[in-house]
């Protein structure tokens, strides 16, 4: 049991983002189903954890209970429900990595979720339709940052194709069609806030890499902000190194950064085209370099 422990201790630790936020949804949903079973066979009394990390729809208890914004996007009670969300968020989060870095996937997984949560709040303090229901009303899962994912990594390249089990080669922009669908004419089947973040994280995704495209990033100041609070736990006992800014250096330095952003672009379009498969290793060599300088 200690080897296992220390593997995953060195895969976690190793391991990109995506990987990270696989590991966090599957400790959550362990500690939380571990401690539901242990409650069960003693017939203790224990607080609902899923009402303390799940995300309320009513303002008053979101009030007091702000982590549920983020808490709620790692949160599964079901073992179907973590399985396919995990399945879909490792089929778009590997290729949106790929293409874009694991840094971006990091952040549009937490801003997507976000913006998934905002909205689910307001159409249930909107719509008469959850007047009954928005008191004991909730979210959680992975959903909503998933549907950014997929959208978002649909919309940067959406002839980009993959071979689905029975349905053969699809293109990533069909699949993303699919889905934000389904979502729109689901309201009915009793889970109206669950399609509603999805839409929510889904419009992120869009519209995120649209800003992208027009070099406008909008996870900078979060990963920034991200970068800053880890390293409030980080020592501070490290030499500081006086850097030299040469200006002459530094302009060559940002016409090549210019000029490698130019031959990725050009790679993206090719695969936007024709698929990945049809870029040459050299390429693929290119855009795998990129990503990890993200």
């Amino acid at each position: 049991m200690n080897e296992i422990f220390n593997d995953i201790k060195a895969s976690f630790k190793e391991g990109s983002y995506l990987t990270k936020i696989i590991y966090v949804n599957l400790a959550i949903f362990v500690f939380v189903n571990l401690l539901s079973s242990f409650a069960f066979l003693f017939s203790a009394n224990t607080p609902d954890i899923i009402d303390w990390l799940a995300l309320p729809a009513d303002f008053g208890k979101i009030i007091t209970r702000p982590w549920t914004l983020i808490t709620y996007m790692f949160l599964h009670e079901g073992f179907i429900h973590i399985l396919f969300n995990l399945l879909w968020l490792y089929f778009g989060g590997k290729i949106f990595q790929d293409l874009l870095g694991e840094k971006r996937l990091l952040s549009l997984y937490i801003l997507g979720g976000l913006c998934g949560g905002f909205l689910y709040i307001l159409a249930y303090n909107i719509f008469p339709r959850f007047n009954d229901v928005l008191p004991i009303a909730r979210a959680l899962g992975a959903s909503a940052s998933v549907m950014a994912i997929i959208v978002g990594i649909a919309t940067k390249v959406p002839n980009y194709t993959v071979n689905l089990i029975f349905l053969g080669n699809v293109k990533l922009k069909y699949i993303a069609i699919v889905f934000v669908s389904l979502d729109l004419i689901s309201f009915q089947d009793g889970n109206a806030g669950g399609h509603i973040a999805h839409l929510g994280g889904a419009l992120f995704g869009f519209f995120y890499i649209r800003q992208l495209n027009q070099g406008k990033d909008w996870s900078i100041w979060f990963y920034k902000w991200a970068s800053a609070f880890r390293s409030l736990f980080k020592g501070s006992g490290k030499r500081k190194i006086k850097v030299v800014y040469n200006k002459k250096s530094g302009k060559t330095a940002h016409a090549k950064k210019r000029s490698d952003q130019a031959v990725v672009d050009t790679i993206l379009d090719k695969i936007s085209k024709s698929g990945y498969d049809s870029l040459t290793k050299e390429e693929k060599d290119i855009l795998f370099k990129a990503s990890q300088n993200q």
